[in-house]
């Protein structure tokens, strides 16, 4: 079943076409941080990305993250469908590794069963981190995306499982993909490695291992 972030056309189009804001405020809650080190597709590093993982608002999404996180599946899989103005998504764990075959990338998850719907009063704002999904409201899985842009007409619809505290550079400079082919990325870019840190533990404490990308 494909996992991707339905939304409405125009709506999107609407959503593209805004200017991406500037950064809202932000703090780091008491759930554990995602590090994320994105790369581009010859390997070269572009920088870190650290996403606070709210278990207030959806534990059972943020364990799976984490789950998947620390078991390595997250590393060297691409940023698969990157809308400017809008979001960029990834998590594709069985399609979307950069060593393999990206065709299917955003048609799948992982081996583990689906997740029901943790929906909150949060709204989607620029760096806010949602668990996309099918048609069905309890079908998400794997993949998440970050919003690059306010994107409030998402509010109630999808989960949010996080937020961007550090890297916004980094977020900004995601490979985009072709509007036209709803954002699907050529070369994409990746994440090289993903771990999780403790979130009273400062995150440049615990910076993710540098890795040469095989390739």
């Amino acid at each position: 079943m494909r996992k991707v972030a339905l939304i409405p056309a125009l709506l999107m189009l609407g959503t593209a076409a805004s200017a991406q804001g500037t950064n809202p405020a932000v703090e780091d809650t008491d759930g554990p941080n995602m590090v994320i080190e994105v790369a581009d597709a010859e390997g070269n590093s572009k920088g870190t990305m650290v996403l606070d993982l709210r278990e207030d608002l959806a534990p059972n999404h943020v364990a799976r993250l984490v789950e998947l996180a620390q078991s390595g599946a997250y590393d060297g899989v691409v940023f698969h469908r990157v809308i400017d103005g809008f979001m960029a998504q990834t998590g594709d764990v069985q399609n979307g590794r950069q060593d393999g075959d990206t065709a299917m990338a955003g048609m799948g998850g992982s081996d583990l069963p689906d997740l029901e719907a943790e929906f909150s009063d949060a709204t989607f704002d620029r760096g806010t981190v949602g668990m996309a999904r099918a048609m069905d409201p309890n079908s998400a899985n794997s993949q998440f995306f970050i919003d690059l842009a306010p994107a409030p007409f998402l509010d109630g619809e999808y989960t949010v499982v996080g937020q961007l505290i550090e890297g916004w550079d980094v977020l900004d400079s995601i490979k985009k993909g072709n509007s036209a082919a709803n954002g699907a990325v050529e070369e994409p870019d990746y994440m090289l490695s993903v771990t999780i840190a403790d979130g009273d533990t400062p995150a440049e404490e615990t910076p993710a291992e540098e890795t040469e990308a095989e390739g």
